[in-house]
């Protein structure tokens, strides 16, 4: 079975783990504190600070940016439930918009009519690699005294008319949870140009603690922090980084060039002034095709093609939000969606072969 996801992993991470381990320092210490910096380099940003999760970055950010009980934060149902999560986490209203068909990310003229008085921020993600359009979304909330927040857990390395994601909006936000394009089994980044957002995240991760020497605490925080192992795994990750994005934009391109000729098939589509990064390669399967979509799912891996459906049910539809009042039929293009798409593999351990295989047992019906 070809897996949908795979980690690049080597002996570079085995052996960096390894000088960690024997330095006697294992918890968050001096290689946190050197890829924070590295990875704000990388991003273009002044600040990047290393949690343990994407949805820890998630719930720093509203916290620091003072979203509250009786605050209403838009987002998509389009997503991994962490980022409507949350939101319900600092005591926020998740209200949901609906999404684009031709890319999955977050309309803003639907968003446009979920504004009230109470709205106070925005979480927008970059789906499967694909980057919302900044040009767009951020005049508009400034206009609208809005907090902008990227959720980029599956954007690293994706770019922006050459800036990458998570330098935009007021905070970024990532994961490197074990599938993810580089990853480190558990962690997570929040980046951002400004000093006191940066400031509270930093002792929001630590319990509020001011500092290790003092026990002194100068607000609400949580047991956020990440580890010297986990940051030694993903200093060696960020080296290959432009070595895995390549390869995965090669996988796609091919998978593009044969699965578009296809009746019934809509393959992935980068935006004007976009680098895709594929943390996904996501196929909508159109009323045209032969077979439905679950129909697929069972023929590709019956045939040795593991695949994926990210996400078979939309947010608003969950137990969890049950009491926001949603209905089936209130987002239509993400309910559609949801029941159509499917992604394959493009990781980099793909093999010529493999990407003949997937193609063939799609063509083939």
């Amino acid at each position: 079975m070809i897996p949908v996801a795979k980690p690049y992993l080597g002996e570079e991470e085995v052996r960096a783990v390894e000088k960690v381990i024997r330095s006697g320092i294992i918890a968050q210490g001096p290689v946190v504190a050197q890829l924070e910096k590295d990875f704000a380099e990388y991003i273009g940003v002044k600040h990047a600070i290393m949690l343990n999760s994407g949805t820890a970055a998630l719930h720093a950010s509203l916290a620091v940016a003072g979203i509250k009980e009786g605050d209403e934060v838009i987002t998509t149902p389009n997503s991994f439930i962490a980022t409507a999560n949350t939101i319900l986490m600092v005591g926020a209203k998740p209200v949901f918009a609906d999404i684009s068909k031709e890319d999955f990310i977050l309309n803003l003229e639907n968003v446009k009519e979920k504004i009230t008085d109470k709205t106070k921020a925005i979480v927008v993600v970059d789906l499967y690699g694909q980057m919302a359009n900044y040009d767009e979304l951020e005049p508009f909330c400034k206009e609208n005294n809005l907090v902008l927040i990227t959720d980029s857990c599956q954007a690293i390395a994706a770019e922006q008319k050459g800036k990458k994601a998570g330098s935009f909006g007021d905070m970024g936000t990532f994961s490197f949870y074990a599938t993810k394009n580089i990853c480190c089994g558990e962690g997570g980044f929040l980046t951002t140009n400004n000093d006191d957002y940066a400031n509270k995240v930093k002792l929001f991760r630590q319990h509020g603690r001011r500092d290790m020497v003092g026990y002194d605490y100068a607000s609400l925080g949580y047991n956020y922090r990440s580890t010297d192992i986990n940051a030694a795994i993903l200093n060696e990750q960020l080296k290959k980084i432009d070595f895995i994005t390549d390869k995965r934009i090669s996988n796609a391109n091919f998978l593009t060039e044969h699965l578009s000729k296809i009746s019934g098939i809509k393959t992935p589509t980068t935006n004007p002034g976009n680098k895709h990064c594929f943390h996904q390669y996501t196929i909508v399967v159109e009323d045209e095709f032969k077979l439905t979509r679950d129909e697929l799912v069972k023929h590709l891996k019956e045939n040795g093609v593991g695949c994926a459906v990210y996400y078979p049910m939309p947010l608003h539809l969950a137990t969890t939000y049950k009491n926001l009042g949603y209905n089936v039929g209130d987002f239509p293009i993400t309910e559609d969606m949801c029941k159509r798409v499917i992604s394959l593999p493009v990781h980099p351990h793909l093999t010529d072969e493999d990407l003949q295989l997937i193609v063939k047992t799609i063509e083939e019906i």
